[in-house]
């Protein structure tokens, strides 16, 4: 879906007011905080280790494998970013939380949205390139980032979306900042792109789209640019279908879940889970939306957390909250997903860790 040049600069340029004017959507719909629902869940922490005995480094990449049970992660190799490491920031863990495999060495900088196809092969977003400090203590860290990773099972590359190291400039194949990656029944993919459209330094040239590509890779089209309109992004930060096909965009900046058909034909917009950095939907139509941002400047009155609802409705039935009820940074968990049996996974950026949350009913 394309918007007409006219139509894309009018609209930009309101935007653009908006932006300015209030650092959140300015006409940003009233709702009552889902902050009081039941929390039918037990926290299960140091549920993983890391292989080699290594510390967590900031994650908000999870997804779970095609079994059902056994769970993928990307951590950012004891850091914020594996610029400086060449450990595999890719592992497989099994339903026990023991270490199944693991790859990736030597090929992210910053791992953050990952994907778990219908046929068992993983796909990671790399979503920066290194910076002028990391590139000076590692040359070899040059010509990595903006792109998109597909990978078997085993961890062979199958696929590279973007060209590495180089910033697209949101028209066409090559990424800039890639924010999450997913696949629909045919194969096509689809990638949030422009991790920065809820900066302070975001402008009419910031990056906030999804991008298509058919399953061997080619550029079909991209919808969407930096606004607060139904169909625009301030960081389109994660991505999940529905039973019904429909895609679910976790527009964070504008504190919304926007969804659309495949086309990009905007169908709905929901405020009801709050300013989500993940979002996971299961065969059972269960929404999974972690809410990492929410603060009394970013979203006042909600709490941090994941909230827990239908992806048919709309409804929000349960919410884990964060346990720090004043934190500083991003907190609780960015991305999110549940297994077969219901039980809930939190991978958090600021705690730097992967939680486990056991239904009990």
């Amino acid at each position: 879906m394309i918007h007409s040049t006219c139509n894309r600069v009018i609209t930009m340029a309101l935007a653009a007011a908006l932006l300015t004017a209030s650092g959140i959507a300015g006409a940003q719909k009233v709702m009552t905080p889902t902050n009081n629902h039941p929390n039918p869940y037990t926290t299960i922490n140091d549920y993983f280790e890391l292989p080699d005995g290594r510390e967590w480094g900031s994650t908000s990449a999870v997804d779970i494998d095609i079994d059902g049970e056994s769970i993928w992660v990307a951590e950012r190799c004891a850091s914020n970013s594996c610029a400086l490491s060449d450990v595999d920031p890719v592992i497989k863990y099994d339903p026990e939380g023991n270490v199944v495999t693991s790859f990736g060495g030597g090929l992210i900088i910053w791992p953050h949205g990952i994907h778990v196809d219908s046929d068992g092969n993983v796909w990671i977003t790399d979503a920066r390139a290194a910076n002028a400090t990391e590139l000076a203590e590692n040359p070899d860290a040059a010509g990595k980032g903006h792109s998109v990773y597909k990978f078997s099972p085993e961890g062979e590359v199958l696929m590279i979306l973007g060209t590495p190291g180089v910033a697209g400039d949101g028209t066409g194949p090559l990424l800039n900042s890639p924010n999450d990656v997913i696949t629909d029944q045919d194969g096509n993919i689809y990638v949030g792109d422009g991790h920065g459209g809820q900066g302070a330094n975001a402008d009419l040239s910031t990056v906030a789209r999804i991008a298509k590509f058919d399953a061997e890779g080619n550029f079909i089209e991209s919808w969407g640019h930096i606004g607060t309109a139904p169909g625009e992004f301030r960081t389109p930060h994660s991505l999940a279908f529905d039973s019904r096909g429909r895609l679910f965009v976790a527009d964070r900046g504008n504190v919304r879940i926007q969804i659309f058909e495949q086309d990009g034909t905007f169908i709905d917009e929901w405020r009801q889970f709050g300013r989500l950095s993940g979002i996971y939907i299961d065969a059972n139509d269960v929404l999974y939306a972690a809410d990492s941002e929410s603060s009394a400047t970013s979203n006042p009155g909600w709490r941090r957390g994941i909230r827990i609802g239908s992806a048919v409705t709309g409804h929000v039935f349960s919410f884990i909250p964060d346990p720090d009820q004043n934190p500083g940074g991003t907190s609780a968990a960015e991305g999110v997903a549940a297994d077969m049996h219901g039980n809930v996974y939190g991978a958090e950026v600021g705690p730097r860790q992967l939680v486990k949350y056991v239904r009990e009913d």
